[in-house]
Order: C-alpha cells, then sequence, then structure tokens
C-alpha cells in the first residue's frame, strides 16, 4: 500500500469526527472513505461514532492509528477487509453462476442465499443452533488489539441496541471487545442476540446508524463527516417482495440518524448562539460523503465479501471521499456542506 503522501497545500489542521454508518460488506465503501481521508495530513480525527460495519471500521482504524499512525491504520483497514473476504471465501452464500456471468454482485439468485431468507421468516436463529462460531470474532481477534484500542488518543462511540429496552447503548473505548462490535452488527434474523454484561443486545441501526449525540456531548470539533451507505431517498416505487423489504431496511436504519439531525437543526433555530451550553450544538458544521453507486447494490449483496466486489467498493469510496475533498475542501471548518435544515420542511 502507498504510504500517506505529504499535504498538498499544507493549510492549517482541522480537529473533526467521523460518523460511519453500517451496511454489512457495504462497508467496505467506508473503508476507502477512510483510506483517502488518512491521507489529508491537516485532518485531525478526534472521535468517531459507528455502527456495524462502521462499528468495526473504526475499531480497526483507530487501533492502526494508535500502534503505527495513518500509515498503521490504512494498512489495518485493507489487512481486515482482506481477512474478512478471506473468511468469507468458505461461506456457503455465494453469487450464482449466472450473476457472475453477468457480473451482478447481489446474492438474489444464490440458492442457498433463498434458502435462508426463506427459512428466516419461519425460524429464528434459536431454533436453528449449529453451534458455529462467528468467523468474525477470529479476525477480530487477529486485526485488534483492544488493550491498546482502551487507551487510544481517538475517541470511540460504538452503538448497539438494547433488546429489552429498545434503546441504543454507546460503548467507548476502554469497554470495546470483540462482543461488542459483533452486538453492533447483530442482524437478529441471522444471529443470537449479544449479551453483555446480562443485557441482549442487536444491531446498533436500529437505534442510531450511527448515534450523533456523543459526537456534540463529548467532543470539540466542530465539524462532522458522515459517510453515508444506506440511500436516504430512492425515487422509484418497490413493487417486488424483495424490493419493499429492502426499502423497509433502509427507511428503518436511517429513522433514528434522520431524526438526530432533525434534533439538531431544530436546537440550531431555537437555541442562543451566545450561550455557552449551547455553543457547540449552533457551531456545528455537518458534510456528507457518499455514492449515488451504493443505490445500486440490493440488500442480499451486503452478504457478499468477495474480494474482487470489496475492492471496487473501496475504489468507490475513495473516488466519492476525492470528489468531497476536491468540491468541499474550503467548507470544511467554515460551513456546513449538508443542509440539515430541510429536514425540517413538512414537520
Amino acid at each position: 500500500m502507498a504510504k500517506v503522501a505529504r499535504d498538498r497545500d499544507a493549510r492549517p489542521s482541522l480537529l473533526v469526527d467521523l460518523a460511519l454508518q453500517g451496511g454489512g460488506s457495504h462497508g467496505a465503501f467506508t473503508w476507502g472513505v477512510l483510506d483517502r481521508l488518512l491521507e489529508e495530513l491537516w485532518l485531525d480525527i478526534e472521535g468517531i461514532s459507528g455502527t456495524s460495519a462502521g462499528a468495526m471500521n473504526a475499531a480497526v482504524m483507530v487501533d492502526g492509528y494508535a500502534h503505527r499512525g495513518r500509515d498503521g491504520a490504512r494498512d489495518a483497514l485493507e489487512r481486515f477487509w482482506r481477512q474478512v473476504s478471506d473468511a468469507a471465501a468458505f461461506s456457503p452464500l455465494q453469487r450464482s453462476p449466472l450473476d457472475r456471468l453477468l457480473g451482478r454482485w447481489t446474492l438474489d439468485h444464490s440458492p442457498t442465499y433463498l434458502a435462508v431468507d426463506l427459512m428466516s421468516r419461519m425460524f429464528s436463529p434459536y431454533d436453528l443452533d449449529f453451534g458455529v462460531p462467528n468467523p468474525l470474532v477470529r479476525v477480530l481477534e487477529a486485526t485488534v488489539d483492544f488493550d491498546r484500542l482502551a487507551g487510544a488518543g481517538i475517541k470511540l462511540f460504538i452503538t448497539a441496541t438494547n433488546v429489552r429496552t429498545g434503546r441504543p447503548r454507546v460503548f467507548r473505548n476502554a469497554e470495546l471487545s470483540p462482543q461488542v462490535l459483533l452486538a453492533s452488527a447483530c442482524l437478529p434474523t441471522m444471529f443470537q442476540a449479544i449479551e453483555i454484561d446480562g443485557e441482549a443486545y442487536w444491531d446498533g441501526g436500529y437505534s442510531g446508524n450511527p448515534t450523533m449525540t456523543p459526537l456534540v456531548q463529548e467532543c470539540v470539533a466542530d465539524d462532522v463527516i458522515l459517510v453515508a451507505i444506506n440511500p436516504v431517498e430512492r425515487s422509484e416505487l418497490p413493487y417486488r417482495a424483495r424490493d419493499i423489504l429492502n426499502r423497509l431496511n433502509e427507511v428503518s436504519f436511517n429513522a433514528a440518524l434522520l431524526k438526530e439531525l432533525r434534533m439538531m437543526a431544530l436546537l440550531r433555530q431555537a437555541v442562543d448562539p451566545g450561550g455557552a451550553e449551547n455553543a457547540h450544538w449552533s457551531r456545528m458544521r455537518i458534510h456528507l460523503i457518499r455514492s449515488e453507486l451504493m443505490a445500486e447494490f440490493g440488500s442480499s449483496s451486503k452478504l457478499n465479501a468477495e474480494w474482487a466486489f470489496v475492492s471496487k467498493l473501496r475504489e468507490e469510496g475513495r473516488r466519492a471521499a476525492d470528489v468531497f475533498l476536491t468540491e468541499r475542501r474550503g467548507d470544511l471548518g467554515q460551513r456546513s456542506t449538508l443542509d440539515i435544515d430541510r429536514l425540517l420542511q413538512g414537520t
């Protein structure tokens, strides 16, 4: 991997926070974004809020950063995704021969995926417990030093959903473990809930994808870069059962984030900007990195971790981050580039 180059414009450093969405193997898009942002020496990361794949990207990156700086972070992310892809090579969930021939990344026509999808609607993970450990446990143990992560300089906020209360729980650096990261990515139709401290947890996307509040309350950076995976809007109405379920998942996994952004917009309009207590809320600048290409991949492709697909998503993430930096570099530290006030229209 190419090492971090010298900063091109040698501009003053800017403290930023990152908010990373989850989305299975689509998290490789976020990998690409992070890989590109780490090349910008003037961007200093204070805190990261992550959910599901975003949580894993965050933990891997911060641990690598604590070990060997920016180059260590980039190397750690590549090593993590390479091991994820290697583990997926032994999964029965593979593309069908026709999809491979036509260059489609979906698993929609995979007999195994169709069987698993059907069974998940009839049986729970507790009915079909084969005692097979999640391969991500070994990957996380091999790529993340959780003791080092506890003392890392970048603040981590990892969200999981408490099954009993339905509320989010945010785990911080010293609380992180492979089980916490698995809890943040635990889809209830596929995996049994992850128990931590006597409580059961599901995917954090149901309650915060990702959670923005800790970045406001526990960080001082005024700029937050949101890396989005799940499309907020779609122009076409879904008609097929699979497309309807896919859209329902997108809506549910974006709902908590949109609610938090809407609340930030309301507070910005209501508070006294001069008040010390509310100054940070009113100064917050929100930026968005996303790609229209992500909307072209259906939900089943989130289970496709082939190296060719992961690499494609990484390159798209780098491209999207590069476009953002080219077009919005001057706005960072100056003004928001995501109009969250638009979320108040029609409410």
